[in-house]
């Protein structure tokens, strides 16, 4: 199974907003206690349900799936990575990575979605866009490629570190589709 596969499974492990929903009018009934919500069809793109959809929000760890998607568009999972101190230090939820400690970039990109690691999403976008920096403008860049017009990423991780780091629950299905 590759890497791809792998990823959309876990991101189908995501508790959905809504399931089974076999048509528009139908979803336009339905009961959904998010502020901000969409459900789309993956083919087509074509909206099915939509709740303030549009409407900018702090995006928190959904960041990391970008940050997965470019470490797995990169084409060097297998890299060994060194973990530098920046990404040791990283606040929040972790792998509990050391400072030049080597491992490989597919099981940084395992750690970041599946434990949500903040070190993970740092070591990553160092290693992958050259520094911290270099990966976020990647991220946007990607953003701008595949039509989120009403996103900006900061960080890879989502750490409320910045007003501007945001986008919509349109843009985010924009991303996952």
């Amino acid at each position: 199974m590759n890497i791809y596969r792998k990823l959309i499974m876990i991101m189908m492990c995501i508790p959905l907003l809504l399931t089974n929903i076999p048509n528009r009018a139908e979803a336009m009934n339905a009961s959904v206690s998010a502020r901000n919500a969409i459900l789309i069809e993956q083919d087509s793109g074509r909206v099915l349900f939509e709740k303030a959809a549009h409407e900018k929000r702090r995006i928190a760890s959904i960041t990391k799936i970008m940050t997965a998607i470019l470490a797995i568009e990169s084409d060097k999972l297998n890299d060994t990575v060194t973990i530098s101190s920046r990404a040791e230090g990283t606040e929040g939820s972790s792998l509990y990575l050391k400072a030049k400690e080597k491992i490989k970039l597919e099981d940084l990109v395992y750690g970041l979605m599946l434990r949500s690691g903040n070190d993970a999403a740092v070591a990553i976008a160092e290693h992958v866009g050259g520094s911290l920096e270099g990966f976020v403008f990647l991220m946007n860049q990607k953003a701008d490629e595949i039509g989120m017009t009403n996103t900006h990423f900061a960080n890879p991780h989502g750490l409320d570190d910045s007003n501007e780091h945001y986008s919509t629950a349109y843009d985010m299905a924009m991303l996952t589709r």
